[in-house]
């Protein structure tokens, strides 16, 4: 194979310059992109109390969410809350396509505002297609050069705030006035930063395309009822340019102007009249555009749609089917069991364990004594008074070690504690007794153990 040959099999990139469009689905998706980074950027900033309401403290393992505090023990939330977003993406995605991919992926979010920045500098398409042909002079230079700016600034705001997540925002900014900052924090701060500038500000659609993994399976989650973007090219075709008010049946036309609109706005670059494609992230952006034309000609609107290939084929919509309704119902499961979790969530954890080196001891010739350890962890963000009561057990049992126990918010307290029963009283090898933790006279947690004596005890 020649060189020539060789080298035509990769192209190289071509820029895209996605044109700017105002529409229903245009319009939805600002309004996602502001939603989601006001909440991206607001939380850090909101108080709970006199501590951050979200924030994700790794050295001391809590991790707050408004007025919840989650340890590590509390993983299988995490675990839970995983498996209830893979599922909404499963149900999104067989209801509607990739509608996660054109209105709140983060690729997507970042790079329309890197977009609307990049339009507010250099223009609208043809002004920014001709800029970027244009020789170097200090226009584009300084063009160019405040874009960067813009571009650096909020990747660094974006970084700064993701930082903050993970140590109080507010310490953050104190100590980067005060030059204090730790290596950590600017190391995760321009790590985060040099991401959002480079995927947003130059990768763009190639993250999408190349880059993105749920590119490339979504296809096993679509069904002939799956709600795509098409083009009807038996209304469309075969397609051609015509003055306005020519009948274009008359003419042996379709309804299809030929005028690239669709292309021009297409984030990803692709010609949606070519059939679904995977680089296809249903922004609905071509559905505006061509609507807008429809508009102007007066021809009806709907050339490019939401549609099905059921649809297409038999003329009917069936929204509602079998895979649609168990998604919904594993979902409804899931999701209304992480809420009665969340909600029944134990305040106090109370760990008993016994002495695993020795399952008894003798004190003396007329005592048996049991070793434990106790482990108690307040997970509210006030302090709390517990009182140990103890149940059942040999007759005479004796608590050697601390019955009450004062704990501060958030704080773990781990102490020895030792039972003591009478040789005599130890008439079985095992007992079961019950350690009662109590809080103003209500019990809040309760923890059994057992108790070992020796087997010939008490005869």
């Amino acid at each position: 194979m020649s060189q020539d040959a060789f080298a035509s099999l990769y192209a190289a990139h071509e820029k895209i310059y996605p044109r700017e469009i105002h529409g229903r689905f245009q319009s939805l998706r600002t309004a996602a992109v502001y939603l989601l980074l006001g909440l991206y950027y607001a939380l850090p900033w909101l108080q709970w109390g006199d501590r951050q309401a979200v924030l994700f403290d790794l050295p001391a393992r809590r991790f707050y969410v408004f007025g919840l505090i989650f340890w590590p023990e509390d993983f299988f939330y995490l675990a839970w809350l995983l498996v209830l977003a893979a599922l909404t993406l499963f149900l999104s995605t067989a209801l509607a396509g990739r509608l996660w991919c054109g209105y709140a992926c983060p690729q997507t979010v970042w790079t329309e505002v890197y977009l609307w920045m990049e339009r507010w500098v250099e223009g609208d398409r043809n002004a920014r297609i001709k800029l970027d042909r244009a020789p170097r002079t200090w226009r584009k230079i300084l063009r160019k050069g405040l874009k960067q700016a813009l571009w650096i600034g909020f990747a660094l705001w974006t970084g700064f705030t993701f930082v903050g997540y993970f140590t109080p925002i507010r310490d953050i900014g104190a100590h980067l006035l005060a030059g204090e900052l730790g290596p950590w924090a600017v190391f995760w701060w321009l790590f985060y930063a040099l991401a959002t500038y480079g995927n947003a500000g130059y990768l763009r659609e190639q993250v999408c395309k190349y880059m993105c993994p749920y590119a490339r399976f979504q296809s096993a989650m679509f069904d002939e009822d799956t709600l795509i973007i098409a083009y009807d090219t038996r209304r469309g075709e075969p397609r051609g340019k015509r003055k306005k008010g020519v009948d274009p049946r008359a003419a042996g036309l379709g309804d299809c102007v030929d005028c690239s609109r669709c292309v021009q706005v297409c984030p990803t670059g692709i010609d949606i009249r070519d059939g679904l494609q995977y680089e296809c992230i249903a922004c609905g952006a071509c559905i505006d555009a061509c609507n807008d034309v429809m508009d102007k000609i007066g021809y009806p609107r709907g050339l490019i749609r939401y549609t099905t290939e059921r649809r297409d084929r038999e003329g009917r919509l069936r929204i509602l089917r079998p895979r649609i309704a168990i998604y919904a119902l594993l979902w409804a499961a899931l999701a209304g069991g992480l809420l009665a979790a969340l909600w029944g969530r134990p305040d106090l954890a109370a760990a008993l364990i016994h002495d695993r080196n020795t399952l008894y001891r003798m004190v003396g010739a007329d005592r048996i004594e049991n070793g434990y350890r106790l482990d108690l962890l307040n997970k509210t963000d006030a302090p709390r008074r517990l009182t140990l009561r103890l149940e059942g057990g040999p007759p005479g049992l004796a608590l050697d070690g601390p019955r009450s126990f004062l704990l501060g918010p958030a704080e773990r307290v781990s102490v020895a504690l030792r039972l003591v029963a009478p040789r005599d009283a130890v008439r079985a090898p095992s007992s079961t007794v019950v350690f009662s933790f109590e809080e103003d006279g209500r019990e809040v947690a309760r923890r059994e153990v057992r108790f070992l004596g020796p087997v010939s005890s008490g005869r």
